[in-house]
């Protein structure tokens, strides 16, 4: 696994002191895909062609953003074409997430209901929709035609299983926005899974590892609990540090927004629990990773299978460095820097009002 790694750390990158969580500090080194350079070319260079985001906007926004610098510490190990294609893919959830999010704002109920049509369509048979005038569908289209090229057909079955759920995880969400209806807490832990695409990003592990994994071993509960817990800790950290970026934008889905309604918090309370819940998910983790390499010890698997197996837990792991970092290395949470703290200044009026 050396061979595949640059290890790095944050030496410099200021955490505030309630965003602060010392056993990922201590406990997750650091790493990164060696080709992390390229990628970066490759992703930015990709973002344009799809016109996700207009060159001016790209210029001044993009470099600050770190997107691929997530995937380049979540996949260590890939190949260059499946590193390509989940960056891209990456890229393009953060650019549909954006329109997701003015569509809502904005009411655009129309827009969010034919995106959100095509997608579906899309997923299933990306090749014919990779010239589609929607830059969304196409990007869509073109990373998922690709993901279908690279590994087995029921790894592709799967992967476009998780993502239908996902996009109806956005529907469901864009209803409660609309409506101004905060979930109760258990849906919202539920919905998050959804929104934040647990299942296709553990999906991407086998694609890292160029291999996929038999059914039961996926059915492990080690296994299991191991990848809801490095994704859990993932989606809620995220909400941790969104939540300025979210309340400005009168965003209501985030778990600290959800503890301050059902419980009566104030909104330092609800950091303290946020931030809470995410350390004992890091524990979690670590406990079912010790787990779960002791049942790999234990069986007598394949050679191919239990590298593959032993490479996603090693990249479940770089999950949970790779968000924290970046978190407070990208300018999409900085709120404070913006002109107006509900508008993103990376999403532009061109993006917002593309579909018809």
């Amino acid at each position: 696994m050396t061979d595949h790694l640059h290890a790095y750390g944050g030496p410099g990158i200021h955490v505030p002191p309630e965003l602060s969580i010392p056993l990922v500090e201590t406990a997750f080194r650091r790493c990164r895909h060696p080709g992390w350079a390229d990628l970066r070319r490759h992703s930015h260079a990709w973002l344009l062609q799809q016109r996700l985001m207009p060159v001016d906007v790209a210029r001044r926004h993009i470099h600050g953003l770190h997107y691929t610098d997530l995937i380049a510490g979540y996949y260590v190990g890939a190949s260059t074409a499946a590193l390509e294609a989940i960056s891209d893919f990456s890229v393009w959830f953060f650019a549909w997430d954006d329109f997701h999010g003015r569509c809502a704002i904005l009411h655009r109920h129309r827009a969010w209901a034919r995106l959100r049509d095509v997608l579906h369509a899309a997923l299933d048979a990306p090749q014919r929709y990779l010239d589609h005038a929607e830059p969304l569908v196409a990007g869509m289209a073109d990373w998922m035609h690709r993901f279908t090229h690279l590994l087995t057909p029921s790894w592709a079955a799967r992967f476009g299983r998780h993502f239908h759920q996902i996009i109806e995880g956005y529907e469901q969400e864009y209803g409660q926005r609309v409506a101004g209806r905060m979930p109760a807490l258990d849906a919202y832990v539920a919905l998050r899974r959804l929104t934040f695409g647990y299942d296709v990003w553990l999906d991407c592990l086998e694609l890292a590892a160029g291999q996929t994994l038999p059914p039961e071993l996926l059915a492990w509960d080690e296994y299991r609990r191991a990848g809801l817990a490095s994704q859990e800790f993932s989606g809620w950290y995220n909400d941790l540090c969104s939540l300025p970026k979210e309340a400005a934008a009168g965003e209501i889905h985030n778990l600290g927004m959800c503890l301050m309604h059902q419980y009566g918090l104030s909104l330092p309370q609800a950091v303290a629990e946020t931030r809470r819940r995410i350390e004992t998910r890091v524990q979690d983790f670590l406990q079912a990773e010790a787990q779960l390499l002791r049942r790999l010890d234990a069986a007598t698997l394949p050679t191919e299978i239990d590298r593959t197996a032993r490479h996603c837990v090693f990249n479940m792991r770089n999950w949970t460095s790779s968000v924290y970092w970046f978190h407070h290395e990208s300018t999409r949470y900085r709120v404070a820097d913006w002109q107006d703290g509900a508008r993103p200044p990376y999403v532009t009026d061109a993006q917002e009002t593309r579909v018809p």
